[in-house]
């Protein structure tokens, strides 16, 4: 049962990550580079700064802790939080060449199946008297695979959509469609953004130990990825607001209400995914099959919920009957991945 409870807890976060891209919609006469890191500033720094909070028993400091972690783990952490930064960049791009539902599809695919690889791997490379590798199960792998596979099968859907549909009935479901670009964006966007588990397992052990509530174990970690995520993604907002001469955006007082509203939202929904993670993990067996594959498990539910919202914004609209069947069957694939593991492990 409690497994059933934390598998909730996660699908609910990756509800809301799904759900992100909604109240960006609402936000009125401000460039991408202006919205994009105003909403990371909730996303990625203040959200996760307050969770990560959480973590702290009384008495103690957050700061205090990241300055008696082993410095070697807290810059690898943040490290790869710079590296995932990238890939959340490119994770823009790619819905904007495929819509919101085959590019998070592609790109949190991919994510998915290195984002669980990797982190024990390069663990392994770092610190091969921890066994990381140990925890690369057969249930584990298969539970990649079977995810993996439901990817491909909506990228095959995606693939049909592409084939089908006219130019103009593409342009009219995502406006800048362009099927093979966006692929190449998603495959890296999916690779760089795997980088945020890595940062997770090399951050997993900056907390109170047992002073910490298990729900709020991870939330250190993910404060410090996001801060490194953060630096990559201000750095290129900048730039564009220099090149595109956008810095008028923010002096725009008629709209900033509103668009500081929308940004928070839309960052409070993508922190919960996190949040939802880590609270979820705490009712899986630590260093198990299900802890293990969790991060696997949040990204196909994002896939599974991202797949819904781009029905309900019709860039599925003029799609076949025989389209259709093959993005349900994918989908599906992806929720059974998410419980496959637990059957038989």
């Amino acid at each position: 049962m409690e497994i059933v409870i934390g598998l909730i807890i996660i699908a609910i976060g990756a509800f809301c990550q799904s759900s992100c891209y909604v109240p960006i919609n609402k936000i009125k006469d401000w460039s991408w580079e202006s919205y994009w890191i105003v909403q990371g500033v909730f996303a990625w720094l203040i959200l996760p700064f307050l969770g990560a909070l959480l973590a702290v028993p009384s008495g103690e400091s957050l700061f205090g802790l990241f300055a008696s972690a082993p410095s070697f783990n807290l810059w690898m952490t943040i490290f790869f939080g710079v590296l995932w930064g990238v890939g959340g960049l490119t994770f823009g791009l790619s819905m904007r060449y495929l819509g919101v539902a085959l590019g998070q599809s592609i790109a949190l695919g991919t994510c998915a199946g290195l984002g669980t690889i990797m982190g024990p791997v390069l663990l392994n490379i770092f610190f091969p008297e921890l066994n990381a590798l140990s925890s690369l199960t057969f249930a584990v792998i298969l539970g990649v695979v079977v995810t993996l596979l439901g990817i491909a099968i909506i990228g095959v859907a995606g693939s049909m959509k592409a084939a089908s549909l006219s130019e103009e009935e593409k342009k009219a479901a995502v406006k800048d469609f362009n099927f093979p670009k966006g692929l190449a964006i998603a495959l890296l966007a999916g690779f760089m953004s795997g980088c945020f588990n890595v940062g997770l397992e090399f951050g997993k052990g900056i907390n109170f130990g047992e002073l910490t509530d298990p729900m709020f174990r991870t939330l250190p970690a993910t404060f410090l990825v996001t801060l490194g995520g953060f630096v990559t993604n201000a750095i290129y907002c900048f730039y564009q607001n220099h090149k595109n001469n956008t810095w008028g955006d923010y002096k725009k007082g008629n709209v900033w209400m509103n668009n500081i509203l929308f940004c928070l939202l839309a960052g409070a929904l993508w922190y919960s995914q996190f949040f939802g993670l880590s609270l979820g993990r705490s009712f899986f067996e630590t260093g198990g099959t299900m802890d293990t594959l969790s991060f696997c498990i949040l990204m196909a539910l994002n896939v599974t919920f991202s797949n819904v919202w781009g029905i309900i914004l019709k860039e599925w609209k003029g799609c076949s009957r025989k389209t259709i069947t093959v993005l349900i069957i994918g989908i599906v694939v992806l929720i059974l991945s998410s419980f496959l593991p637990q059957m038989i492990g």
